[in-house]
């Protein structure tokens, strides 16, 4: 019998990168094995209108990939990790992550080189708090302006005049090849990335033995920690695309570095921390690292914002 795989992902130029990337790995991992792309639009893709934050989060761009393979209409889905949210519907299992690529944020603008030089009320695109909370912190002058769509539309929007800058994933950049359109890349430690930002992962139904299987090589485990440690920091805070959290975790001589992030939309507060701790120990130490920003004050700002809706 001939080996298939079906591999359910977005249509956007980056989610079929994504996808075709892990059919190639899959195909030469795992000689004769027939692997479809099963391409879907999902909610987050048609509803472009609001903010994410008001229409239901990031989870929006993975609710039909994984109905879909629930239901047998795909093997595998394959996600931007930080589109996943920390609560898998039962029956799913994230089976796999592949190395991460750089999970920094990126400034990009037709017309400046860096934040720093853009005029005083300039207009940045995006549709992240994270990144929102994070520019007014550093830029208060600056004009914060909601822009949603894959990464072409955003680029095209920036260049037409739209704003002058947009703020964009390095790893979205340079999977598709547009590195060059890259003007600075923030340090994570003085803008934290979304967690799990860069990272693929793989998603499958938690029965299928023979989908894990044949994912199983394309898992690399220092990723995994870094992912361990981000999500369940993320999950304690309840992190999701209605409150600027952020989180990113480095290893390094065998222990990982976990800094992480609670900040007001307006950007007036920020409450950052970082921990050190064993690999083995990588979610607690996410889970630890919550409980200390929530007591430095982070606690106060999510009530603030519970209470406002």
């Amino acid at each position: 019998m001939t080996l298939k795989l079906r591999i359910a992902t977005r249509r956007s130029a980056l989610a079929l990168w994504q996808a075709t990337h892990v059919a190639e790995i899959l195909r030469r991992t795992h000689i004769g094995l027939q692997v479809e792309l099963v391409p879907l639009v999902t909610e987050g893709d048609r509803r472009l209108s609001g903010t994410l934050s008001t229409i239901g989060g990031k989870g929006l761009f993975v609710k039909e990939l994984e109905q879909a393979v629930l239901n047998g209409q795909a093997d595998l889905a394959v996600h931007s990790m930080k589109d996943v949210p920390a609560t898998l519907p039962n029956g799913l299992c994230l089976a796999a992550f592949l190395q991460s690529e750089d999970p920094r944020d990126a400034f990009v603008s037709s017309s400046h080189g860096c934040l720093e030089a853009l005029p005083k009320g300039s207009r940045v695109g995006t549709s992240s708090l994270r990144r929102r909370s994070q520019l007014l912190n550093r830029r208060p002058d600056l004009d914060i302006i909601e822009l949603r769509g894959n990464l072409g539309t955003r680029l095209t929007r920036m260049d037409e005049g739209h704003c002058q800058a947009i703020l964009l994933a390095c790893a979205g950049l340079t999977r598709l090849e547009l590195s060059d359109r890259i003007g600075e890349r923030f340090p994570v430690d003085q803008f934290v990335p979304a967690i799990a930002q860069g990272v693929i992962g793989l998603e499958c139904r938690t029965d299928d033995s023979r989908t894990r299987r044949l994912v199983r090589p394309l898992h690399h485990m220092s990723t995994a920690v870094r992912v361990s440690a981000e999500r369940a920091f993320g999950a304690r805070l309840g992190s999701n695309c209605t409150i600027p959290v952020a989180g990113h975790a480095r290893l390094a001589n065998g222990k990982i570095r976990l800094i992480g992030l609670i900040g007001s939309p307006d950007g007036s507060r920020l409450v950052r921390a970082e921990l050190s701790g064993q690999l083995r120990s990588a979610a607690e130490l996410g889970i630890q690292l919550a409980e200390h920003l929530l007591a430095a004050g982070g606690k106060e700002i999510l009530s603030s914002l519970t209470s406002s809706k």
